[in-house]
């Protein structure tokens, strides 16, 4: 049953879980519904759409988090990866992992047809990846699932284009984990900084 919250609460109650299970709190047709819907409805300047996502769930999940661990071992010290793999062993235990990436491709096709703001693009391109991230995150975890937001690029790049039949044109920007959540988020009491430093505002009634 999808939730009853509002936008604005679930903006709120938004957080990092790093404990999570093999697990989904929702169908697997869920998961895929969300990220289609982000996918065909967050902004994105000059309506390029130019973000992709491929969505690995259950056993895919967990091969992607294999493969990169196979790439960090031939990377790192034997000490220094011992310590990398308590972390790649916690996001495998998830249930699903979801790849952001952006097509520099349509990227540069909006370059060459705006040429004013060929600059630019590539800056907008980064924005509206995030707006996939933040949408998806915040959804999920109103559908009671755990999400914590990795970045492990560009060491793992290759390999999961190959493995996934990513096309190379896709630069990989951000390895998206979930699961049900098995204790309590990261941080409990998110500090904040004063929000008149942060904040103006003009002419309101």
């Amino acid at each position: 049953m999808a939730s009853t919250k509002s936008f604005a609460q679930a903006v709120k109650e938004r957080r990092t879980y790093y404990a999570l299970s093999h697990e989904s709190t929702i169908p697997d047709s869920r998961i895929q519904e969300i990220v289609k819907d982000a996918i065909l409805h967050t902004p994105s300047a000059f309506n390029s759409q130019t973000s992709r996502a491929v969505v690995l769930l259950g056993e895919e999940h967990t091969k992607m988090w294999d493969i990169t661990a196979q790439v960090y071992k031939q990377q790192l010290s034997e000490e220094k990866f011992n310590h990398a793999n308590q972390r790649f062993q916690g996001f495998r235990a998830g249930y699903g992992t979801i790849l952001f990436y952006e097509d520099t491709d349509s990227v540069r096709e909006f370059q060459n047809k705006f040429k004013t703001y060929e600059d630019k693009f590539p800056g907008w391109s980064e924005q509206t990846n995030g707006m996939h991230q933040f949408v998806i995150w915040t959804a999920l975890e109103t559908e009671g699932l755990g999400v914590n937001l990795q970045h492990y690029n560009p060491l793992i790049d290759v390999r999961l284009e190959t493995e996934f039949k990513v096309p190379p044109t896709w630069s990989l920007k951000a390895q998206m984990v979930f699961g049900k959540p098995t204790s309590g988020p990261a941080v409990q009491d998110k500090e904040f900084k004063p929000i008149e430093e942060r904040m103006k505002v003009y002419g309101a009634k």
